[in-house]
């Protein structure tokens, strides 16, 4: 780009000695926290890396217990081997080829940069889809459009009472369980959530606090005798702002343990939750921020707590490989993703779907 010059006084044509200096400092793109690995268990990844594309998993035993009394005959109880299976059915890849020519001329590693970005977007979809099935959702063109519930089975179902999406509906926190919300849409629509205001007594009656739906996610885990140890629960940065609105403790690190904050960790423990804050949770129509009675069946967010025994995750394939295409001078770098999910335990994972109220 040539300098301003002052009238009558003319620049070099083109500008040619006025040279364009590259940086060798490239702009990074932002990249989203991933929290699957911190919340899911690798308990059968050995079982599978190496041994096919199922694994069959055997429950522990009911045992029933009766009231014995003296001359009582004793009938011994048989053992159900009942099971459920892991199946190895999701798998994402990339493929991109550095040209030798721009290779030689480029001021820095272009196929560095590029295999490592590569890499992040193989973790941020495997982030979103388990993220959404663990919920009971699944993500629409990665979230390019709104998600959808969930209704094809990973194998097969881990208690026979969940649904296709195979979580229970005990375990769903809807409008409806939520008995001080008396206006408004009906009640198997999203949970309307405002922050309560400060010195407020009596309990909303358009509403749920944040507070208020969390607890009752932790109340409906100790219902199901889950333990307290290892529990989790994601939220998305709208609820964490309405969180934050309704009490600014949250983030004091007197105030939870918040300790050694790592990829979406935001307290280590609150209420006995390990809090995560995430951009990968499904969101339906417009998501969560969308206000009004009359969206909440269409739009709104989904928040999810579980225990970390309760879903687990398998990787068959995780590589990526470097090649020379026999059709140009350019080298191809690829890879591949092959995983498998599956809830183990669905009594302990609750969801909330959620809009601003």
């Amino acid at each position: 780009m040539a300098f301003a010059s002052e009238a009558g006084h003319g620049n070099l044509p083109n500008g040619n000695f006025s040279s364009v200096i590259y940086s060798k400092k490239v702009q990074l793109a932002f990249r989203k926290a991933t929290v699957v690995g911190d919340i899911t268990n690798s308990d059968y990844f050995g079982e599978i890396s190496a041994q096919g594309d199922t694994v069959r998993i055997i429950k522990e035993p009911e045992i029933s217990v009766s009231e014995y009394k003296r001359g009582t005959q004793v009938t011994a109880q048989d053992l159900d081997d009942e099971d459920f299976s892991l199946v190895i059915d999701k798998s994402n890849y990339f493929a991109f080829k550095t040209d030798d020519i721009e290779t030689a001329h480029s001021h820095v590693n272009f196929m560095d940069l590029a295999t490592n970005r590569a890499a992040y977007r193989l973790a941020d979809n495997h982030d979103q889809e388990v993220l959404a099935y663990l919920s009971g959702y699944k993500p629409s063109a990665n979230h390019s459009v709104g998600d959808a519930v969930n209704t094809t089975v990973n194998g097969t179902v881990a208690v026979s009472t969940a649904g296709t999406d195979e979580l229970l509906t005990s375990m769903k926190l809807i409008k409806g369980s939520f008995g001080n919300i008396t206006t408004g849409s009906a009640g198997d629509h999203s949970i309307p959530v405002a922050a309560r205001l400060p010195g407020a007594t009596a309990l909303p009656t358009t509403y749920a606090s944040p507070v208020m739906l969390i607890n009752r996610m932790g109340r409906l885990l100790d219902q199901q005798n889950v333990d307290k140890a290892g529990r989790w629960l994601v939220i998305d940065p709208i609820m964490m702002e309405v969180l934050m609105d309704e009490d600014s403790r949250f983030l004091n690190a007197d105030f939870g343990d918040s300790g050694a904050l790592r990829n979406g960790l935001v307290l280590n423990n609150w209420n006995g939750f390990r809090v995560y804050v995430s951009n990968n949770l499904p969101a339906v129509g417009g998501g969560a921020g969308t206000t009004g009675t009359a969206n909440q069946n269409t739009d709104y967010g989904v928040i999810v707590g579980g225990h970390d025994s309760a879903v687990a995750t398998a990787e068959q394939i995780n590589k990526t490989e470097k090649y020379r295409d026999p059709d140009s001078f350019a080298d191809i770098v690829r890879g591949m993703h092959l995983y498998g999910r599956k809830i183990l335990r669905p009594e302990a994972l609750v969801t909330a779907k959620y809009n601003l109220a």
